[in-house]
Parts: C-alpha cells; sequence; structure tokens
C-alpha cells in the first residue's frame, strides 16, 4: 500500500520577523554581514559607526530602518544613542574594539589597563543602556576571541583579555535575565581590519588557513553571522561562549 506523500513547502517564516536588531558596529566586516542576515530573517536593523559616509553606504546596502554615528566609547554618545530609540528592541551585537598585539613588556601601563578593561567595559556600558530597551527573551551579543586558549610570544596581552570574557558574560547573563547575553569567540576572520592588521601579509595568512584548518577553508564574516542570528533565535542560549574558528585553536595555525 502507498501513502500519499505530505508536501512540504519550501517556503518558511523569517526567523527573525518583527524584530529589532541593533549591530553597533555595523557597517563593516562582522557587524555589516550580520545586519544583511538579520534583514534576510525579517528583522529591522539599526547599525552605528564612527564613519558617517560608510554607515549611509551600508545603509542603503543592506536597507536598514536606522542609522547612527557616534564613538562607541563616547559613554554620553552611547546614552543618548539608547534613550532616542523610539521603540522596544529585541538584539543587540556589540562588535567591539579589534585586538592588540605586541610585547607586553614594551606596553605602558595604561595600554595594559585599557586593553584588559576594553571589550569588558564597553559590554557593560552596553547592557547598561540597553536593558531598559530590550524585550524578555532578546540576546545580548558581545564579540571576543579565541585568542585565551593558548599562550604565544606574539599575541601578548590579547590572551589575558580575551580570557576574561566568557566569565564576565556568564555573571552579566545572570544580572540581565530575562534577557540574554551570550559570546562569540571567533579566530581569525577574514575581515577589513584582518586585512589592516596583515597588510602585506593576509594572503600569506589566507593560504596557511586553508592548508592547516580542519575545515580546508578561511573562516569569513558571512560564518559568524550565521552563528550570531541563530543565537538571537534560539530563546534556550544564555551565558555562553561559542567558539567559531574552524578548529584554528587546535591546529598550530
Amino acid at each position: 500500500m502507498t501513502t500519499a506523500a505530505t508536501p512540504v513547502s519550501a517556503q518558511r517564516e523569517p526567523e527573525l520577523a518583527g524584530q529589532i536588531v541593533v549591530v553597533i558596529g555595523g557597517s563593516a566586516g562582522i557587524g555589516l554581514e550580520t545586519a544583511r542576515r538579520a534583514r534576510a530573517e525579517g528583522a529591522d536593523v539599526i547599525i552605528t559607526g564612527r564613519n558617517p559616509d560608510r554607515l549611509s553606504q551600508a545603509a542603503v546596502e543592506v536597507g536598514v530602518q536606522r542609522t547612527a554615528a557616534f564613538d562607541v566609547t563616547d559613554w554620553e554618545a552611547l546614552g543618548r544613542f539608547f534613550q532616542d530609540l523610539p521603540t522596544p528592541i529585541d538584539h543587540v551585537l556589540v562588535t567591539g574594539p579589534g585586538p592588540s598585539y605586541g610585547p607586553l613588556l614594551e606596553m605602558e601601563p595604561a595600554q595594559v589597563r585599557d586593553v584588559l578593561s576594553d571589550h569588558v567595559v564597553l559590554g557593560l556600558e552596553v547592557a547598561r543602556n540597553a536593558a531598559g530597551k530590550m524585550r524578555p527573551g532578546g540576546t545580548l551579543l558581545l564579540m571576543g576571541g579565541t585568542g585565551g586558549r593558548r599562550i604565544a610570544r606574539g599575541l601578548g596581552i590579547i590572551s589575558a583579555a580575551t580570557a576574561v570574557l566568557p566569565p564576565f558574560v556568564a555573571a552579566l547573563a545572570l544580572e540581565l535575565a530575562p534577557i540574554r547575553v551570550n559570546l562569540i569567540a571567533a579566530g581569525f576572520v577574514d575581515t577589513p581590519l584582518s586585512a589592516s592588521l596583515l597588510g602585506d601579509r593576509l594572503e600569506e595568512r589566507r593560504s596557511e588557513l586553508r592548508a592547516t584548518l580542519p575545515i580546508g577553508r578561511v573562516v569569513t564574516p558571512a560564518d559568524v553571522a550565521a552563528l550570531a542570528v541563530h543565537i538571537m533565535t534560539n530563546t534556550a542560549l544564555t551565558g555562553a561562549t561559542y567558539d567559531i574558528d574552524g578548529g584554528q585553536q587546535f591546529v598550530s595555525a
């Protein structure tokens, strides 16, 4: 006996339909790709950045609802941004400052203090300002790295700076509940920031990673964006750290 197969619709509901996503640092790289992915999933997106021209270009490219140009480390400007948001929001991604490399013994005390605190203080200030605007079940999503998993001479202070983030995020998740707080820990991602840091060594680094990573390719901003949107949509996730490095921390690369 045969039975008729139940037709499965190729269409599905967008996972972020009716939700508002704020991307702090959304004009390039991981932030821009996350904004693009969130829009594709039906979200209204608000992006911020320091460069007004690049921000405007990103807004047109992605089709975002609203933009705001300011330096995220200007706490007064950050506070005004969240205060002026007209509606409740659901998710906030903070791409944060880039990594700092260099010999420890050559760093000034103020530099060490800034590098160790930059991500934590920024995350905390965003949390303070965003909490009253966010719907329960939304997520504050911070960016870190896998650099804290291994110690190497060339990494300098970055290992300590990234290692502090997972317990910070876990503690913040308890304080902000039922708003969720999570951390993405990335390895090398092929972004404009990576290009600016590596300069003429960029293609060499790409080749090294293609040859050594278990996935056989370089991690892209789109990969990280897909993870970010999954964390936004899965409401069982909070207080956790999610690695995305193509297996980089397990190999010599």
